[in-house]
């Protein structure tokens, strides 16, 4: 009795795989299965349709050289070169190779910087200007030229009359870059903004006296409006080098750098909530043992 229901059983699905009566595979006709498979293919062609005309038009919206939105940042970020890890500087004046990967660095970040590469590619400017350069209505004025920034301004924090950049002798140079905004202008004629560093208030006594390049601190004017990436190809970041002349020895030193407006239309709003909103905070220590 056992036998004969599992050949049943076993028979009626094969009849509901493929029935030979009535030629329906799965329970289905081949006309039945050819209208949903032609539903379904109608169905997906239509949303893959409407998928691709919604990218089409929301293409059309977008600028290939800036963006069609854009945040309006009161005040930029700003980092650090060499940054190392966890924005900290440690090393020990006496092990060459605690110190050399930060020259390392700053070498491979201001090659680009050399006076014969900036010659060749960009404009020497009329300084504390902007250097606006307008579209004549539809017509692009792209590629937009750059205003040469040359690495001799950076002085003794250049690398060229001090290889070592200030660390072998225990002055070392820290390079600030403010990140780049589009259409910013962060200041007024003749008013550029600039940078100031001091120590945290646990460490105002082990900082000592520091050095600016170019002098004052300042991010010129003629480097502003930045135009973006690619109709501003050849953008040279402006910097600021800040030099450490008499730090105190074996012992961190907690560093802050903001930047600062002396312009009415222009000012700058650091926040506590953004540590790298118009400010950037870094750990230095030279260890002599």
């Amino acid at each position: 009795m056992a036998k004969e229901d599992e050949k049943k059983e076993t028979g009626e699905w094969k009849e509901f795989f493929w029935n030979p009566r009535t030629h329906e595979l799965l329970g289905r006709t081949a006309s039945s299965w050819g209208l949903i498979l032609l539903f379904y293919l109608v169905f997906y062609t239509f949303l893959a349709g409407m998928f691709c005309l919604t990218m089409y038009v929301m293409l059309l919206t977008l600028d290939d050289y800036q963006p069609t939105w854009q945040d309006r940042l009161a005040t930029p970020g700003m980092m650090i070169r060499p940054k190392g890890d966890q924005l900290e500087i440690v090393y020990n004046v006496q092990k060459t190779e605690s110190w050399d990967t930060y020259v390392q660095a700053l070498d491979n970040f201001l090659a680009p910087y050399n006076d014969s590469q900036q010659v060749m590619k960009n404009d020497a400017c009329i300084p504390d200007q902007y250097f606006i350069q307008e579209d004549s209505g539809e017509v692009r004025n792209n590629p937009k030229r750059s205003c040469q920034f040359n690495r001799t301004m950076l002085e003794e924090c250049s690398g060229l009359s001090d290889h070592t950049y200030g660390y072998q002798d225990k002055k070392p140079c820290v390079l600030i870059k403010l990140n780049r905004v589009i259409g910013m202008l962060p200041g007024e004629k003749g008013k550029s903004p600039y940078v100031t560093c001091r120590a945290r208030k646990e460490d105002s006594d082990n900082i000592g006296p520091i050095a600016y390049f170019p002098p004052n601190g300042s991010f010129n004017l003629m480097y502003y409006p930045y135009y973006g990436k690619r109709a501003q190809v050849n953008y040279s970041q402006p910097l600021v080098a800040v030099k450490f002349m008499n730090l105190t020895l074996n012992t961190d030193v907690n560093v802050e750098c903001t930047i600062n407006s002396n312009s009415n239309i222009t000012q700058f709003k650091i926040s506590e909530r953004d540590k790298f909103a118009g400010r950037v905070i870094f750990k230095l220590r030279i260890n002599t043992m």
